[in-house]
């Protein structure tokens, strides 16, 4: 089982030493002259030198070797379907959905089964998002990836993920998530087949979200964010190949000892997990139905204030007590672009096509809500408190962005829903001359 400590807060200073170096963190300075049992300092900056002392983030390593030690990087195609061609595809804004993405037959591993399915922005310029999936069934062997593009925020649909950073090790089920922040190193081991979504920012980093008349609680609460405790490998004479994303594209370094190195480190700029099932749900209690922002776990914000280049939002299980409410997600039309997917059960406002491991994709301002046997069911349901959502966990990343589908989630995986729009067809006129109350 993998050693976690609480996080405690976004920005909180933790620190952690391997027990089998005692000593191995220096007291009172970063970069003494000489480290203790014969360690580099290294220090992996995820913020700008001199950004404002709340938003600096940064970590020091105390490491066997400095992470300078490899061969030059060459191009590398082990992921022919990871990219940021946002251009491949002729614009669409149709509601999109997916059946469930197919597990690979032949083996491959969490670096080569990364899929881009839709994004927006420019890594280069820092600004934007990508939406990929993972279809996995191998562990990675003597290999670590790291993106220079942005955050991956990693959710487990199928299978438990262990996922060695340099910093600890993480074991990261369905129904939890793990987001490993630019430039982190990591590698990932599977159980078995394994699918999941991943969203990764280029802008910034995730935050909890403000709760503004909330108060000082609710939604997820910072003590529930766990970040590895240090263990580190020594191998030495090991072929081992770093892979980096960037700029889109992938490039492997070979070396001849583990990335994963680190005998003690302290900082603010850490890899770190979340349990969904800690989530504590705002909900209304009277009438009316809240917006689905009453849901967002995390928040990476934009430039604009209240606006987000991507939101994660989960819908759990829940209490519905609403009186004199259509209690299912209202229609709507929105001008932010809504990614869905479901790691677990049925969602309440479409429990046939949407599935387990598949996703979907409302664009901006193009219409959505439930399909017709929802409607049906909840306008005339007797309106009691009932728990809704058992068994089930579904998601959305949402983004003030307008992202464009590429070849893959469009053609190559075969998996886009045509008969999508088939769900609200049968909705029908109920307007009349009298007023129905």
């Amino acid at each position: 089982m993998a050693e976690l400590k609480y996080l405690s807060g976004f920005g909180s200073e933790l620190s952690s030493e391997d027990p089998r170096r005692p000593g191995a963190l220096p007291v009172g300075r970063n970069t003494p002259q000489r480290c203790a049992y014969g360690l580099y300092a290294e220090q992996i900056s995820g913020s700008a030198f001199t950004a404002p002392r709340h938003d600096n983030r940064r970590t020091w390593f105390y490491r066997i070797r400095p992470s300078v030690v490899h061969k030059p990087f060459k191009r590398l195609d082990v992921a022919k379907y990871l990219t940021h061609k946002w251009d491949e595809q002729e614009p669409d804004p149709n509601q999109s959905r997916w059946l469930p993405f197919d597990l690979p037959a032949s083996p491959v591993d969490f670096v080569g089964g990364l899929h881009t399915v839709c994004g927006a922005g420019d890594a280069r310029a820092r600004h934007g998002l990508a939406i990929h999936v993972y279809l996995c069934n191998k562990s990675m062997d003597n290999s670590a990836f790291y993106s220079s593009d942005g955050d991956f925020l990693i959710v487990p649909q199928q299978g438990t993920l262990t996922i060695t950073t340099e910093f600890g090790v993480m074991e990261v089920a369905p129904n939890e998530i793990a987001v490993i922040q630019l430039g982190m190193r990591f590698a990932v081991a599977v159980d078995g087949p394994s699918r999941g979504y991943i969203l990764e920012v280029f802008d910034g980093h995730f935050k909890l979200p403000d709760l503004g008349p909330i108060g000082a609680n609710g939604l997820a609460n910072p003590r529930d964010f766990l970040t590895p405790v240090a263990k580190y490998h020594d191998e030495d004479n090991i072929n081992f190949t770093i892979v980096s994303k960037y700029q889109g594209a992938l490039f492997a370094a070979q070396q001849r000892h583990s990335p994963f190195d680190v005998v003690a480190w302290h900082g603010n700029y850490v890899p770190y997990k979340y349990n969904l099932a800690n989530f504590m749900v705002i909900n209304s209690v009277s009438f009316d139905h809240c917006d689905p922002s009453i849901f967002t776990v995390l928040t990476c914000p934009s430039t604009k204030p209240g606006v987000a280049i991507a939101d994660f939002v989960i819908f759990p299980p829940r209490w519905s007590v609403q009186e004199d409410t259509f209690r299912p997600p209202y229609y709507h039309r929105n001008c932010m672009s809504e990614f869905m997917g479901l790691i677990l059960g049925a969602y309440e406002a479409k429990e046939g096509g949407f599935r387990p491991g598949g996703a979907s994709l409302h664009s901006m301002m193009t219409p959505h809500g439930p399909d017709a046997q929802c409607f049906n069911a909840a306008s005339k349901a007797e309106l009691k408190p009932q728990k809704i959502a058992l068994g089930t966990q579904a998601f959305m990343f949402e983004s003030s962005l307008s992202m464009a589908i590429t070849k893959w989630g469009a053609e190559t995986c075969q998996k886009l829903d045509a008969k999508y729009y088939e769900c609200w067809q049968e909705l029908p006129k109920l307007f009349s001359d009298k007023i129905e109350i």
